[in-house]
């Protein structure tokens, strides 16, 4: 049997970079157009804003990044320009975030036209309501973003969907698509969750793909990138081999990771 592979991705518009990323094993690049509203919505929350361009993405593009995802803004009346620009730019996908309904995945699907992969961000209360009606349809990728799933949730953490089981229950909604959520470090990187923790929640949820978030660049500093990205590959394969007791003792272990984080955010 084929052992489970966990695609990475690491969001940069730096093109040495993400060359050196994929040499050492990492699955592509993403380049994030999400802007409109976010500043606002995000406001007092720890959270990255990038101001990528087309003109990034053709770079990456003309560097031969084999995966290129752009993610770009909500739904709205630009939808058809951004994914035409990601398009004529080398996007080999598509990644449509804060989605709320069946509709605005539907006009996503309609304008890529088969022209590339398409994804969404699974980040709203009424996401999560509609989320058999999202699974419906012909999306190549599903992401839980957790950042701005606890904002429209009104969660008290980012890891509150994580423990709830909400991720759990999303992912045997999705059971097509490629599903991810949460982000990676370095395998002993990672606070105030531990890495470790997260791959074995990633693991235990057949995860397909996820982010690596801006943690990794930090503490990839004087490491060996290629090395880092076989740890993480070599033990998502181990956990993959676990039995049902030992990943219910991951699970306690991820909970309980939680919970102090909690106690000592509120301290």
């Amino acid at each position: 049997m084929t052992a489970p592979k966990l695609s990475l991705f690491l969001f940069t518009t730096d093109c040495g970079l993400a060359r050196h990323a994929v040499a050492a094993g990492i699955d592509g690049a993403v380049v994030d157009w999400e802007q409109a509203g976010k500043r606002s919505r995000q406001d007092g929350f720890d959270t990255e804003i990038n101001a990528d361009s087309p003109e990034d993405l053709g770079r990456l593009t003309a560097a031969g990044i084999p995966r290129r995802l752009c993610r770009v803004n909500a739904f709205g009346p630009q939808l058809a320009a951004e994914v035409e620009s990601a398009l004529a730019n080398g996007a080999t996908d598509v990644l449509l975030p804060m989605v709320t309904s069946a509709a605005e995945v539907t006009a996503l699907l309609r304008q890529v036209d088969g022209r590339g992969r398409t994804g969404i961000l699974v980040e709203t209360r009424e996401a999560c309501a509609h989320a058999a009606e999202l699974a419906a349809l012909a999306v190549d990728f599903v992401y839980v973003g957790l950042n701005d799933l606890a904002i429209s949730r009104r969660s008290a953490s980012i890891f509150t969907a994580v423990a709830d089981g909400t991720v759990e229950r999303l992912r045997s909604v999705f059971v097509t698509q490629a599903f991810g959520f949460g982000g990676l470090t370095v395998l002993d990187g990672g606070t105030p969750i531990p890495c470790a923790r997260l791959l074995e929640e990633m693991a235990r949820l057949a995860c397909d793909f996820t982010f690596l978030r801006r943690s990794f660049k930090r503490e990839i500093v004087a490491r060996d990138m290629g090395a880092e990205v076989a740890r993480l590959r070599d033990r998502f394969a181990a956990l993959g081999r676990r039995d049902p007791g030992e990943r219910d003792r991951d699970r306690g272990a991820l909970l309980a990771a939680i919970q102090r984080a909690e106690v000592a955010r509120s301290a």
